[in-house]
């Protein structure tokens, strides 16, 4: 995630965490425009918690993932949420109206529910050109 939403889900300032990174007490990558860019896990070992998963509910634990909210792409009916939740990397498709509810910016922390019986990708016609 970029340094200024790693800096919001730890409830700092950006110039903290730029001395944090300075001092060797935050581990940052750089990307190709050699801005700061920190993984959700290590803004959850610094926050010193996992992100929360709701109790109570009737599914099963291995259909929720948590993470936290990369970028929101909205246009007037629907928005694209990418989530980082571990190693992994998704993507919902969800109405403009649900981000504007559930308040979905980067930085975030959320709960991914899953219910898919089955994901196919493929490509026809052999390896890219």
């Amino acid at each position: 995630m970029k340094a200024g939403d790693a800096a919001r889900a730890l409830g700092i300032s950006l110039d903290t965490l730029r001395r944090w990174d300075r001092e060797g007490r935050i581990r940052v990558t750089r990307d190709r425009s050699n801005r700061r860019m920190i993984s959700v896990g290590e803004v959850e070992r610094l926050a010193g918690r996992p992100p929360k998963v709701p109790t109570g509910t009737n599914l099963s634990a291995r259909n929720r993932l948590a993470g936290v909210v990369r970028s929101v792409e909205a246009d007037r009916v629907m928005a694209l949420v990418e989530i980082e939740a571990g190693p992994y990397l998704l993507a919902a498709a969800i109405t403009r109206d649900a981000v504007e509810e559930l308040g979905l910016r980067p930085g975030v922390r959320v709960v991914a529910t899953i219910k898919a019986t089955s994901v196919m990708v493929g490509r026809e016609g052999g390896p890219a050109r």
